[in-house]
């Protein structure tokens, strides 16, 4: 088993509370690192867990979890976690997995969900929706769709999400959420392949020549799986399109780092927005 069989690795730090008497990772911890990892997975794949499994009237319970020891990680150790979906039956999916220390392979595992009612756990057949998932995103297919628009188009979607995340999640006051400026803007949308929004944003002219980029959301649950990224590069790629030199935009500055990322700096000195702390940011188109 080698790290490059994986397309999707997990990373995490060996904490101080997982190494026993021995000076290693407890061996039960290794299933803990497989469950974390498996979380990212469905991020990953863009499948909001367990939202994403609802219309189907069913959940995934783990009918089998094996580990075989190789070597071991120690207290501070950067170790990723590698998930390859390898076998979907008709209502079991396998998975393989490996732990790795850089190239040094230290753990291998296996673990076998069924897909099942949540009422009275009866196994169901594996919806063809999430098979096909699973196999396209093994294949290296893309997860995300952005759609962009107006907001006759994608207003719905895109209200829902900034529902959650700005007035549900961060309070702040509908009454300083909506604007006009949403029926004049273009927005983006990223959907997964069910169809389901999880991440928005809008563009519309600063001033002549500068595009301003706002009402960025993503829901909590997919957030670091790059749906919010999908939606930025998509409103900065409608920006060149439409001429714009210069894109700006007000991060909050919990969230300046990920702007940062896609190579907006920091201008001017922090500020007050609807009670949380930002930053105005700019790019070069």
């Amino acid at each position: 088993m080698k790290r490059s069989d994986f397309r999707f690795l997990h990373r995490l730090r060996v904490r101080w509370a997982e190494v026993d008497a021995q000076h290693i990772v407890f061996n039960g911890h290794y299933l803990m690192y497989f469950d974390t990892a498996m979380t990212d997975y469905w991020r990953a794949l863009a499948l909001p867990y367990p939202d994403a499994l609802k219309p189907f009237g069913g959940d995934l319970y783990v009918k089998k979890a094996s580990v075989e020891y190789h070597a071991s990680a120690r207290y501070d150790d950067l170790i990723e976690v590698g998930i390859r979906c390898t076998r979907i039956g008709n209502s079991s999916m396998q998975f393989t997995l490996g732990l790795f220390r850089q190239d040094e392979h230290l753990i291998s595992g296996e673990l076998i969900y069924v897909f099942a009612d949540p009422d009275n756990q009866t196994a169901k057949p594996v919806p063809p929706a999430l098979r096909e998932v699973l196999q396209a995103f093994e294949a290296g297919q893309s997860m995300i769709e952005v759609r962009l628009g107006r907001w006759a188009d994608l207003g719905e979607h895109a209200q829902r999400i900034r529902r959650e995340v700005f007035i549900e999640e961060q309070r702040i006051p509908p009454e300083m959420e909506w604007d006009e400026a949403d029926a004049t803007s273009l927005h983006a949308v990223a959907y997964n392949r069910f169809g389901m929004p999880l991440a928005t944003g809008r563009l519309l002219e600063h001033v002549p020549g500068v595009a301003k980029i706002g009402r960025m959301a993503a829901l909590r649950t997919m957030r670091g799986g790059g749906v919010g990224r999908a939606v930025l590069e998509a409103l900065m790629q409608a920006a060149r399109e439409q001429g714009y030199r210069e894109a700006v935009l007000h991060a909050q500055t919990s969230a300046a780092s990920f702007y940062a990322r896609s190579g907006f700096v920091p201008r001017g000195p922090q500020f007050d927005e609807v009670g949380i702390p930002h930053v105005e940011m700019v790019k070069a188109l």
